[in-house]
């Protein structure tokens, strides 16, 4: 009776709408806006619009002047709303965001439902005010329902589609008659040429992202790229690597993971190797994450899941496979196994997650395994520093450094707890540039050797150049990557910002450093030409290339242009300069 008394003096006052409508506008504004036109706020624009939530929920409850029965009763319905939505999205979206994804979107929308059925609602009779809001609150719950997510993009904005549409690897799973089926082991059928590869594997013979001996022409206006072929390809991250009029990729066809061959001029499948294996997450979609490599006739190529394999790169056959997650006893790590295979004199190594892992080149025999280094996601890397030839890895620990020949470790240098993904590169004089992680600052080390071992001394931080998964090049001495979504070009001297400009989402880069020229291939599919010189940033051309979401890196191989992401690839001549 005192509740319905309170209730009936409560209505006699107007409701204070005010403050909850400016925090849902703010908020809306730092949901939406602020990554659109600040980008690197978006971590800011996330945390201001859970801030905003939390204040339409303490405005309604304690400022609003509606009924207790009202204010109670809707924090409790969107409570249960949300945690029965939860159970019926679909799997993208239940997983997304590391299952944060659906708190995330309902938070602007459910602030955005109350607010409107209160201004909206307000002159009606208690019945028909109630009832009213139960329909808001599920409303905006319930069209989460209706829609899945192609993943993330590197802004975290989400990629949404209705739910009963077919994703692109559906659609190609559909359409696939036309190319031959896997093939199974074939002793003795002819291998691939034992020559050096033109291109062997991740970010090319130095793992360094550099052209070498090539020169293109800069006007696209006048000589643009022209397409030699396209094709739809399987979801996955991984490059290419490229023999002769051969190239190769891993990608994923619903339940097997595959490792292909195609005709670089036509585009048209040679070969297929399938593992019954899939490794999917939401937020980066389904696939393996690893590019292949090419080394004396074979091909070695790791998946999402741990499985190493060594191809013969001619047909397919399998020569032998490894679970190297059986192997090292890891776990298969949230984002995938994401190493690209390094061959090192007589042996393999991969890094399951932050631990290195060699194998026998001729039998496939585990050869040793390094120490163990939590996570991470960047690649082996093989450096010679003082000559002495070492396997450098970025991983959850901080950088460690072993020996080819049996895994032990060199020198270490110890940084917090994270994800690493870039790859590390070398100074001329020898230093070694590690990036800290996603937020963190890029770091200059000496490493030295001397009578009591090996020692290591930071020279710099900074962030003026601060890549997320996206590698960066060296040149001339200076750094040039990526800042968020622009490119940025530091000095090696100091680690000082010399420039930041344009806009190419989370994409990759190439150098060619015989015209001081970066080739970039932006998040959206984009190719651009950007000068890699410290004295400003200049854009000179910029192609449309290839649609969808575009994280894998851009391969050049004389005059042909190769470029994927997870839905297409295509193949373009660019005119070299001089002809």
């Amino acid at each position: 009776m005192a509740i319905a008394q309170t209730d009936v003096l409560t209505l006699l006052k107007p409701l204070r709408l005010w403050p909850g409508m400016l925090l849902v506008v703010l908020q809306w504004l730092f949901w939406l806006v602020v990554p659109i036109v600040a980008p690197e706020a978006v971590i800011f624009a996330v945390l201001a619009t859970v801030a905003c939530g939390l204040a339409v929920v303490v405005w309604w409850l304690f400022f609003s002047r509606a009924p207790w029965a009202d204010r109670v009763g809707a924090i409790v319905l969107m409570i249960v709303a949300v945690v029965a939505t939860k159970r019926v999205v679909h799997q993208s979206i239940a997983n997304g965001m590391m299952g944060m994804m659906l708190f995330g979107y309902a938070i602007p929308a459910l602030s955005l439902a109350l607010v409107v059925w209160a201004v909206a609602s307000r002159r009606l009779s208690s019945g028909a005010r109630r009832a009213s809001m139960v329909t808001a609150i599920v409303l905006a719950c319930g069209v989460f329902t209706l829609l899945r997510t192609g993943g993330i993009t590197g802004n975290a904005d989400s990629d949404f589609h209705w739910r009963w549409t077919k994703t692109p690897e559906e659609r190609l799973l559909a359409q696939q008659a036309d190319e031959p089926p896997a093939l199974a082991s074939v002793p003795g059928a002819p291998a691939a040429a034992k020559t050096r590869a033109d291109w062997p594997g991740f970010r090319g013979p130095d793992r360094d992202g550099v052209v070498r001996g090539v020169r293109i022409e800069t006007n696209w206006s006048a000589s643009p790229p022209v397409e030699l072929w396209r094709r739809p390809i399987g979801p996955g991250w991984s490059s290419f690597a490229v023999l002769g009029d051969l190239l190769y990729t891993q990608e994923q066809r619903g339940d097997d993971e595959v490792v292909a061959c195609y005709n670089v001029t036509t585009g048209k499948p040679v070969w297929k190797h399938r593992d019954a294996a899939r490794f999917w997450e939401s937020n980066g979609g389904a696939g393996p994450r690893g590019t292949p490599t090419l080394s004396d006739g074979r091909v070695y190529t790791f998946g999402g899941t741990g499985i190493l394999n060594a191809l013969d790169a001619g047909n397919g056959a399998v020569v032998w496979s490894r679970d190297a997650a059986s192997d090292t006893k890891t776990k298969v790590p949230g984002w995938g196994f994401a190493s690209s295979p390094l061959v090192v004199g007589d042996i393999v190594v991969i890094a399951t997650a932050g631990t290195l892992a060699a194998y026998d080149l001729a039998t496939g025999e585990p050869r040793w395994v390094g120490p163990k280094g939590g996570g991470g996601y960047s690649s082996p890397h093989l450096f010679t520093i003082h000559g002495v030839p070492q396997i450098l890895l970025l991983s959850g620990t901080g950088a460690t450094s072993v020996a080819p020949t049996d895994g032990k470790r060199l020198w270490e240098y110890p940084l917090p707890p994270g994800a690493r993904i870039v790859q590390p590169a070398l100074t001329a004089d020898g230093d070694v540039l590690i990036h800290d992680g996603e937020g963190n600052a890029m770091r200059r080390i000496a490493v030295a050797q001397g009578p009591s071992g090996w020692t290591v001394e930071e020279r710099w931080a900074s962030e003026g150049l601060n890549p997320y998964f996206n590698d960066f090049v060296v040149h001339e001495g200076h750094a040039f990557g990526f800042t968020g979504n622009s490119l940025a070009c530091i000095d090696l001297k100091d680690g000082e910002r010399k420039w930041k400009g344009g806009s190419y989402g989370h994409g990759q880069l190439v150098l060619l450093p015989d015209q001081n020229l970066l080739l970039v291939l932006s998040e959206e599919g984009e190719l651009a030409l950007v000068g890699a010189s410290p004295d400003r940033f200049a854009e000179l051309a910029r192609f449309p290339a290839i649609k969808g979401k575009t994280w894998n890196h851009p391969v050049l191989v004389g005059n042909v242009l190769l470029v994927r992401n997870g839905e297409e690839m295509a193949a373009f001549r660019v005119s070299l300069a001089g002809r």
